[in-house]
């Protein structure tokens, strides 16, 4: 028999949200990269796009490395830079196991301060069930 396996839905990663109305925006995705549910994003300073948070600073991407938003959809934009939804400021309450990292976020520590630096716009991690 089959196993069956649902993507990750907005439900997921979404456990609390004062107003959308507030929190959320639509903002500019950097190309060249498919993105999931719960990116944890970060705005590049020089174009105003959103990319995935990088552990460091990338040249060419500066300021991605503070993280500041929660992508709330998928969105490939592999073929070049398209829109999506975020949530930009709190009161947001998110999964913290539906969080999508940038492949450099790889050690624990790095993943605590993404968590930190989301928690300054209000947007915070917890650990649900």
């Amino acid at each position: 028999m089959p196993v069956l396996t649902a993507s990750p839905s907005l439900g997921d990663l979404l456990k609390f949200e004062l107003n959308a109305s507030y929190s959320r925006e639509t903002v500019t995705l950097k190309a060249g990269t498919s993105y999931p549910l719960g990116s944890v994003l970060g705005r590049i300073t020089a174009s105003g796009e959103y990319r995935l948070s990088p552990a460091a600073e990338v040249v060419g991407d500066e300021g991605a490395e503070t993280a500041i938003a929660v992508l709330l959809e998928t969105a490939d934009a592999t073929d070049g830079a398209i829109t999506g939804l975020i949530a930009a400021r709190g009161p947001v309450i998110l999964a913290d196991g539906a969080l999508a990292f940038d492949a450099s976020v790889d050690q624990a520590a790095e993943r605590t301060a993404k968590i930190a630096q989301l928690a300054t716009v209000g947007l915070v991690a917890r650990t649900t069930v």
